[in-house]
């Protein structure tokens, strides 16, 4: 069996306020996923469930050991996942809103790129 691409999807996310890069990676997951329909994993790859693609999501955001990594993961609704973040993204100076819990003025921006595989005979 060989491991083969078939999609890979990019999105983007931000957190505006809170100040926290798991927000941001699992909007930019989110976002990712968010205009897709995958009919072809039962139409032409034939998988028989679609627990049964290898989900691999790397995201590049601000403070990458902040990231709390089953957060991210749980927007996927079926796969094999895994995750790989990376520092990336953007930090841009906002407005440190006190209603909201903002512990300062940053913006937190966040990248992904969702691949799926399949199994298949070479």
């Amino acid at each position: 069996m060989a491991r083969k691409r078939f999609i890979i999807e990019m999105g983007m996310g931000v957190d505006q306020h809170g100040q926290e890069p798991t927000v941001a990676a699992a909007r930019a997951v989110r976002n990712a996923i968010a205009h897709n329909a995958l009919p072809g994993i039962w139409e032409v790859a034939g998988l028989d469930h679609p627990d049964q693609m290898i989900v691999e999501v790397q995201v590049a955001v601000p403070y990458p050991e902040k990231v709390r990594e089953a957060e991210v993961l749980a927007v996927l609704p079926f796969g094999q996942k895994t995750l790989t973040v990376t520092t990336g993204g953007m930090v841009v100076q906002g407005r440190a809103i006190a209603e909201f819990n903002d512990k300062n003025d940053e913006m937190l921006i966040a990248v992904a790129a969702v691949t799926v595989y399949i199994e298949q005979d070479d």
